[in-house]
């Protein structure tokens, strides 16, 4: 990890979890993957305080831990599940905007919580919801489960590894940490519970309606405590699944932009249907036959089969290739080129940076080598009509800042400048990279300004404060 996102970890770690969470998870980020005696030692903490500190992580799927042969457990930190915490705000929005406030609340509690269980899961969101519904009306159970339910049934929650069974029934002594184990056909699988029950709003009185006071209650609930249903059966938020909704809406809305409405309608109507079947790093979508996408279009959309037909032509005649053609059946197979998509996308984005860093005479030169993969600097100047010294200054520019590369072809083993090519190139993975650090980067910058900000308004209202009570002080005396 570069300086500038280790930063950012420092800041998100803080602001969530504390001064000894993010000590420890800082640690770990610079280190590796390290036993808790090392980074107990290292960090001059407790060991206790390391350990709550190692839970506090684990739950919230930041660190995760190794057992070695000899016995030792080494706790390594998720420096990439770090920085998604940024995202937290995102993930929420997208579960309101697909399953309104309940589908809400279910996300935040469970980026909040880092793993619950269903049953305790659905409880807490019903309470929630009850307490900002009108006196009398409640939230049920059933209601806050049907939307849990299609929340794991569309990937958005998933089920967390469980213990091992056999790992107690083995002989010999017990393992220095468990072994987690998950079944790849049971990670959406919902277990079937019979929640009955409302939310519960919270009362401002220590005692209840009945005057039943608040220890005596808790008595009762201890003594006749039931057994969770799901006990065990943990659920964590699927950050993988969010992002592919996330990368689904960014080519809906470039093929809307390149094309048309009807077109990103039959791309989304395409993206819906292999959601579920595609894994999220995949190339390619899993083939849709035009007679499945057909029927899979939304009601009230009046399209013709033929008219379809002719758009799925078009989308996979164009030059960007969104849309490929894998076979003839079912009136013809189609695919979406998730990875020229995504190219397509970044490059877009580099070339609105280079637009705005830089202006759009420095745009079109970037473009030109984009399209042309390599060209000397007399053919930018021709290519691009600029004058000479411009071209020349506007590339230097974009090369000090790495949006576009140098490349040098020697015609004689001495690498003689007079006998050697200098060519222009773009390397959009090197360029992604670069502007991915740079925006971290940013991001940080963004924080700690903020912080000095929120720290100065307090001290503002201090003034104020202060000023205040002097001018009254001094009207009431008059």
């Amino acid at each position: 990890m570069t300086q500038a996102e280790i930063k950012l970890c420092s800041l998100l770690l803080q602001e969530h979890f504390g001064e000894i969470v993010e000590k420890i998870g800082v640690h770990l980020i610079r280190t590796g993957s390290q036993p808790l005696r090392v980074i107990a030692h290292d960090t001059r903490t407790s060991p206790d305080q390391v350990k709550k500190a190692l839970c506090v992580l684990i739950q919230h799927n930041l660190v995760t831990y190794q057992v070695h042969k000899r016995g030792t457990v080494e706790y390594e930190a998720q420096c990439s599940r770090l920085l998604r915490m940024l995202r937290y705000p995102r993930y929420i929005y997208t579960a309101k905007t697909l399953y309104s406030d309940t589908g809400e609340l279910l996300v935040e509690e469970l980026l909040l919580n880092g793993k619950m269980t269903m049953s305790a899961l659905v409880k807490r969101v019903a309470d929630r919801l009850t307490e900002t519904m009108e006196d009398g009306k409640t939230m049920d159970y059933a209601e806050v489960s049907s939307t849990f339910v299609r929340l794991a049934d569309t990937h958005f929650v998933q089920r967390c590894p469980l213990v091992s069974p056999t790992e107690n029934s083995e002989p010999g002594p017990p393992q220095p940490a468990p072994t987690l184990v998950i079944n790849e056909n049971d990670m959406y699988l919902v277990p079937k519970l019979s929640l009955i029950g409302k939310g519960k709003r919270r009362r401002s009185s220590e005692d209840d309606a009945t005057g039943e006071p608040k220890a005596k209650r808790l008595k009762h609930s201890t003594d006749n405590k039931e057994p969770i249903p799901d006990d065990g059966i943990y659920w964590q938020a699927n950050l993988d699944r969010f992002h592919q909704h996330f990368r689904d809406q960014a080519i809906v809305s470039a093929v809307a932009n390149r094309m048309d409405q009807t077109s990103s309608e039959i791309v989304r109507t395409m993206l819906r249907m292999s959601e579920i079947t595609t894994p999220s790093g995949a190339p390619f979508t899993q083939p849709l036959s035009s007679n499945e996408i057909f029927r899979s279009l939304p009601t009230g959309y009046n399209i013709s089969k033929q008219v379809l037909d002719q758009y799925l032509t078009l989308l996979a005649d164009d030059p960007l290739e969104f849309v490929g053609k894998s076979g003839d059946s079912g009136g013809g197979m189609y695919v979406i080129n998730l990875h020229k998509v995504l190219g397509s996308l970044a490059t877009a984005t580099l070339e609105s940076v280079v637009q705005e860093r830089f202006g759009s005479r420095c745009a079109r030169i970037f473009r030109l080598v984009l399209q042309k993969k390599h060209l000397e600097q007399k053919q930018v100047e021709d290519f691009a009509m600029i004058p000479a010294k411009e071209a020349k200054d506007m590339l230097y520019k974009m090369l000090s800042e790495n949006f576009i590369l140098l490349q040098e072809i020697p015609k004689t083993p001495d690498h003689a400048p007079s006998r050697t090519f200098y060519l222009y190139t773009v390397n959009i993975l090197s360029a992604a990279r670069m502007l991915l650090h740079r925006c971290y980067k940013q991001i940080e910058t963004l924080k700690r300004n903020v912080n000095k900000l929120d720290a100065s308004e307090i001290q503002v209202d201090e003034t104020i404060f202060l000023l205040e009570s002097y001018i009254e002080s001094n009207t009431k005396r008059q």
